[in-house]
């Protein structure tokens, strides 16, 4: 009998992870959690985000933080139902009682880099300020390699994994004049930069092991034969679930295939941005997204990191559906707030569309026990920045999805002005396992989270 961590290898080399199955000996009781950080940059706008703010107007300045008409005391902790959903959050509608909106944390801003820069690349650092010397970041080694390391390090057969963590980024373009502090949210430590996977054919082959001239053929055409015997010795239930699986690995690789042929017809036309900026976004997040999806379920990884775009980034990108099939600058647009408000609201509505199209791959996938992989996944939406146009570090917002068995959910949970971001990193830590004091700059834990 086969284990959790079995692999299906070919001669050619390539290997097809298998996911949790009773009859390849998965124990409902060894299912471990995991943890996935989905992050989109440049804010959003605050008055189609937060409930209670629609009335606002849009700002021409850093306002900083606006009592709402939801929780008017800012000095306290509020939590109240998540029953009313403001545009930009009406795609949560189905998991209104899945999910935690949380408002009111802060990080603080340390003087001496770009905005943009500091509040991607330490968003998940959230060092103290100035607690790292001779460095002009805040940045420490980010929480997602923090509990990678506890997961693999310290923790149990179940919870280790080939790969301690896993980056991911929606963002192909290389002809631009910004740092790699711009677009990357995953850190080793300050200074070493855990670099994410871009291009979603070579995140296909470092995941699948594909290599030499086979790495050019499909996964299921390399282990199809295989994949048969296989399912003829599990269980009806795991047939069925190994049925889903192999389909979806077999669906990410046509979806490679019609990337890739777009891009073959975007090289024939003379285009003034680079082929990147015409590649639809909702189909390059999405084989990212099905990718990591994967990984999460075929044990590869326990904790996974997207950034779905860049901070500050001129070549524009095109955001099918809503501006005419013509690729705009999110960063211009949110410098222009009033002129583009109902677009930038089209667009955050758009990013939030894509992390409800992960939690949807996600409640689909069920484990051995009967939950789904959504159940047992941390999965965080957040933005390093309040508002994209004021630049605000205040009031940032965070969507906690999935870890049905760890918390109370379905709350719009309000926390004091000045509670450090770092708060939630730290709960989640402990969610995770992890028997620390503190996180970063953390206070607290966000008791709402927990009661």
């Amino acid at each position: 009998m086969m284990n959790r961590r079995s692999f299906m290898r070919t001669a050619t080399g390539a290997v097809l992870a298998l996911p949790w199955m009773e009859s390849l000996g998965a124990s409902a009781t060894g299912i471990p959690q995991r943890m996935a950080i989905f992050y989109v940059p440049i804010g959003v706008v605050r008055r189609g985000f937060f409930p209670g703010e629609q009335e606002n107007e849009a700002p021409k300045g850093n306002q900083g933080r606006r009592a709402t008409s939801l929780f008017p005391d800012k000095t306290k902790v509020g939590s109240i139902p998540l029953d009313r959903l403001t545009p930009t959050l009406e795609p949560l509608e189905k998991y209104k009682q899945e999910v935690n909106l949380i408002t009111g944390m802060d990080r603080v801003f340390q003087n001496g880099t770009d905005v943009h820069a500091q509040c991607a690349s330490c968003f998940l650092s959230s060092a103290k300020v100035f607690e790292v010397e001779r460095s002009a970041w805040p940045l420490k080694r980010t929480l997602d390699h923090v509990v990678g390391d506890h997961l693999n390090e310290r923790g149990t057969q179940q919870t280790r994994t080939p790969f301690k963590t896993l980056e991911f980024s929606a963002n192909s373009h290389k002809d631009n004049k910004e740092s790699i502090y711009f677009d990357n949210i995953s850190w080793y430590g300050t200074g070493h930069l855990a670099p994410s996977m871009r291009d979603p054919i070579k995140a296909y082959r470092r995941l699948f092991a594909t290599t030499g001239l086979e790495s050019k053929r499909k996964i299921t055409d390399l282990v199809l034969d295989d994949a048969r015997s296989l399912q003829r010795d599990l269980g009806y239930e795991d047939r069925d679930k190994f049925g889903e699986y192999f389909e979806g690995i077999h669906n990410i690789e046509r979806q490679l295939d019609r990337l890739q042929s777009m891009r073959t017809e975007l090289e024939k036309i003379p285009l003034k941005e680079p082929i990147g900026a015409h590649v639809p976004r909702s189909e390059y997040i999405r084989v990212m997204s099905d990718l990591m999806v994967t990984a999460l379920q075929a044990g590869l990884t326990n904790v996974c990191t997207f950034m779905v775009g860049p901070e500050r980034w001129d070549t524009p990108f095109l955001f099918d559906g809503l501006y005419d099939d013509k690729p705009r600058s999110h960063h211009m647009m949110s410098h222009n707030q009033q002129n583009y408000v109902d677009d930038l609201i089209k667009l955050d509505k758009f990013h939030m569309e894509q992390f409800v199209y992960v939690m949807d791959k996600m409640k689909g996938i069920e484990e051995a026990d009967g939950t789904s992989l959504l159940d047992n996944t941390l999965l965080t939406y957040g933005s390093g920045l309040g508002d994209g146009s004021t630049h605000q570090y205040n009031d940032l917002p965070i969507i906690v999805a999935g870890g049905a068995k760890q918390y109370k959910r379905g709350q719009h949970i309000h926390m004091p002005e000045g509670t450090p971001l770092a708060n939630l990193w730290y709960t989640q830590a402990k969610l995770m396992g992890l028997e620390l004091d503190h996180f970063a700059d953390s206070s607290g834990l966000i008791a709402p989270l927990l009661a």
